[in-house]
């Protein structure tokens, strides 16, 4: 950290790359680090952006976000960066979704032009870069940060692990940037902070405790090689029970299995299966109830947008009581909402994604493309349901426009299946067939799934995810019409969607007179 410091401080270098491989505590710094920022009377702390494959949301998977958000962080803090900001996106509304090429200009470089000489030391905080989905997008963007430039003093603090599309640009050289490899840290440090970390999770859990002694603490720091992840998986499991003889018999399990181990990452590994193993004892649970549960977590771990237990469940056809009562046992590995209605269901490491889909025993190995499998199955389902139907947004006329918040009262499942269905059926396995569900269950909501969209301020992503769904499946079943679909919010823009000889459904622009009629006919055809 002092480190750090020196460099926000005195060097000139704009760009500081923290790396490090997995589970070496690299957000919990970037976390540190924000926090420092914040109360720091001279820097401004510009945002920060937490990338993540283990929350469940696309959006912190998308480098297409990470720009915009910055932007919008800083706006709140710069009259004159949020005035410049407006003026560049009123040129062009559909900036955040461009390539980030396209981005750097507007949202950032030409706002900053606009603040005053003085404006002292400005930071951005952006971890976790090897998570994000699109390697091409990140090297372009880690490219531009490489050069980037202007008037202001913007510094940006990076973090990822050392990845191959990372390593072979500009920014990982030490002429351009300054580079910190948490690898590199003195092993008596590191091991000083994870004994910190034991011995303060331990002792706040269980202050007068006699189920374990220093010689266990530091055994578990020799254990952990220096893995943050370890050690924090390490006490979840440990204090997930209640007694203290349950506790010693976890924490003696844990050192006795782990202590064979020959890696740093066999070691997180262990645990991940001492966990799963313990989880779905044979004894306690059969063949079936194991399957479910990796039905579950490959869900969970291919989800697109933030769950609760009951849109999770209701996906995957499932009651939400069984849904929790799966996951019980593994609190140390799945965080959940103590309320059902809750989103955030997520894994709390992105290694243990990893580890289920690529190193993991046979029985608990998952496939990657399972979760897309049950999800594109039950986002199919759920829209055939009575859920859907005429008139989602309880409009009183067709000449009344949609809200500006989206209603409350249609269901986060349904919502989730409207705006994903396509793209988990694109991800799904090769010998899966949809035609027949497509047929039944989404063409005769086609217009209903419209209007979702249309209440959803959605309507632009309507032809991505046709043309999505058309090319993976073997014979996309469309539904022609046209001149049909519902208006947007105030602005009142609406689309057509036409047939075409491929059976595709494109869609263009309609003049706002025409509005009332479509809106309309969306009505009197559904």
């Amino acid at each position: 950290m002092a480190q750090l410091i020196q460099w926000i401080n005195e060097d000139y270098m704009a760009i500081f790359w923290l790396a490090g491989m997995a589970g070496t505590g690299k957000t919990s710094i970037a976390l540190s680090i924000c926090r420092l920022l914040r109360e720091d009377p001279v820097v401004c702390f510009g945002g920060g952006f937490f990338c993540s494959r283990s929350t469940g949301g696309i959006a912190r998977r998308d480098v297409r976000r990470i720009l915009p958000t910055l932007s919008m962080l800083l706006a709140g803090q710069y009259v004159e960066f949020a005035e410049a900001l407006a003026s560049e996106l009123d040129k062009d509304r559909r900036i955040g979704h461009k390539p980030v090429v396209d981005q750097i200009n507007p949202l950032l470089l030409t706002p900053l032009a606009a603040l005053e000489s003085s404006t002292g030391t400005i930071m951005f905080v952006i971890d976790a870069l090897d998570e994000l989905s699109d390697e091409k997008e990140v090297a372009a963007l880690l490219r531009i940060l490489a050069d980037f430039r202007c008037e202001a003093n913007v510094k940006f603090i990076l973090s990822s692990r050392p990845e191959m599309h990372i390593r072979g640009i500009p920014i990982s050289h030490p002429d351009h940037n300054t580079i910190f490899h948490l690898h590199d840290i003195h092993q008596a440090e590191v091991y000083s902070d994870i004994r910190f970390y034991f011995r303060n999770k331990l002792q706040d859990a269980a202050p007068k405790a006699t189920w374990y002694t220093d010689d266990d603490v530091e055994l578990l720091v020799k254990l952990s090689d220096g893995l943050f992840i370890f050690a924090s998986t390490v006490v979840d499991f440990v204090l997930d029970r209640e007694g203290d003889e349950d506790r010693q018999d976890r924490l003696r399990m844990m050192t006795s299995t782990v202590n064979k181990r020959a890696s740093a990452t066999s070691a997180v590994d262990e645990v991940y299966e001492l966990v799963i193993t313990e989880a779905t004892k044979s004894n306690t649970v059969q063949r079936d109830e194991l399957e479910r549960l990796k039905g579950i977590l490959a869900c969970i771990l291919t989800a697109r947008a933030p769950l609760s237990i009951d849109a999770l469940a209701s996906l995957i056809d499932m009651t939400p009581g069984r849904l929790r009562g799966s996951l019980e046992r593994l609190h140390s590995l799945v965080y959940l909402p103590n309320d059902n209605s809750q989103p955030g269901v997520r894994t709390l490491h992105a290694s243990f994604g990893d580890y289920l889909f690529e190193r993991a025993p046979t029985h608990t190995l998952i496939a990657p493309r399972y979760g897309h499998d049950i999800f594109a199955r039950g986002c199919l389902r759920r829209m055939a349901g009575n859920d859907l139907h005429f008139n989602m947004s309880q409009s009183q006329s067709s000449f009344v426009p949609n809200p500006e918040m989206p209603p409350n009262w249609i269901p986060l499942p349904l919502i989730y299946a409207c705006l994903h269905w396509a793209h988990h059926i694109d991800a799904a396995s090769k010998n899966s067939n949809f035609d027949q569900e497509i047929h039944t269950s989404f063409r005769p909501k086609f217009l209903f799934w419209l209007e979702v969209l249309s209440i959803m301020h959605k309507t632009g992503v309507a032809s991505g995810l046709l043309r999505i769904a058309h090319s993976a499946v073997s014979s996309f079943c469309s539904y022609a019409f046209s001149h049909s679909s519902c208006h947007r919010s105030k602005r009142r823009v609406s689309r057509s969607f036409v047939t075409t000889p491929t059976g595709l459904l494109h869609c263009h622009t309609l003049p706002s007179a025409k509005v009332h009629h479509i809106s309309i006919c969306l009505r009197s055809n559904s």
